[in-house]
């Protein structure tokens, strides 16, 4: 299964980006997407780098927020919001915080420092903040609200009918990542999971997907990273893997091409489309 090879256009703006991408840490962008925001994707637009073929992958990583799905509920940040007020007696909020391509922990660590908090005074505590933020999350699952991204359904269906290996790669703590897709239905397709909490930075969430897919697969596997952020790209290509880049995040096509993925869709209909 191929795609069309990008224009010009493209390819030319891939290749004069990715040398200052290649020298700078991917931007994660500030601010949470609201719930009931109304979602506005790019036009139809797909770039593969030449020669590659995505779908020869053995397994796909999928990352959950922006790539599968977007929150339209609070129910996610409200849990940071009370967990943080209960153990800090802190305001908890996003001013200056990257949060999207961070993770949960990558989250607290730059709120907290923010706030002034020392690391050896939130560190001991964070086995316990994680707890009640998971548990806190699952107590409100029936006011989950995630919003499938276009496609995601068709692909992962055709991925799993021609025996592919599915697993996720979140910045999500894992009760909080599993509780998400199983509001939305498509927990059953997914093996597998890496999530951070014990692993803070995503290069670490993905380096142990790799990992949990090798044991199941054999250490030649091929596989493939899927997500919207340039963190995602930076990450999977860190660890020897190829990046699908999908711009139904807050990334646009054009961003994230600046890190050179092996393949940027607007979103997955592009891949369905061969």
């Amino acid at each position: 299964m191929r795609l069309r090879e990008s224009g010009n256009r493209a390819s030319s703006e891939a290749k004069s980006n990715s040398n200052e991408a290649e020298n700078s840490a991917p931007e994660l962008k500030t601010g949470w997407v609201g719930a009931g925001v109304a979602e506005t994707f790019p036009p139809s637009f797909a770039h593969v780098r030449q020669n590659f073929d995505w779908s020869a992958a053995h397994a796909y990583l999928f990352d959950i927020d922006g790539t599968l799905l977007n929150s339209r509920d609070a129910v996610h940040y409200h849990a940071f919001h009370r967990v943080v007020a209960q153990v800090f007696g802190l305001n908890f909020h996003l001013d200056g915080v990257p949060v999207h391509g961070n993770t949960d922990v990558g989250i607290l660590r730059a709120y907290l420092e923010n706030a002034g908090v020392p690391e050896h005074e939130w560190g001991p505590r964070l086995p316990e903040v994680l707890e009640l933020m998971s548990a806190e999350v699952e107590r409100n699952s029936a006011e989950l609200r995630p919003e499938i991204c276009p496609s995601v359904v068709e692909l992962i269906q055709q991925l799993s009918a021609r025996d592919k290996l599915l697993g996720i790669a979140s910045g999500n703590l894992e009760r909080v990542g599993w509780a998400k897709l199983q509001a939305c239905g498509l927990r059953k397709y997914f093996t597998f999971g890496a999530f951070s909490g014990k692993l803070e930075k995503r290069a670490d969430v993905i380096a142990y997907g790799i990992r949990r897919a090798r044991e199941i697969l054999g250490r030649k596997a091929m596989i493939c990273v899927v997500g919207d952020t340039p963190a995602d790209i930076r990450s999977a290509h860190a660890n020897g893997v190829p990046a699908v880049a999908v711009a139904t995040g807050i990334y646009g096509v054009d961003e994230l091409l600046g890190y050179d993925p092996e393949v940027c869709v607007s979103c997955c209909d592009e891949l369905l489309k061969s």
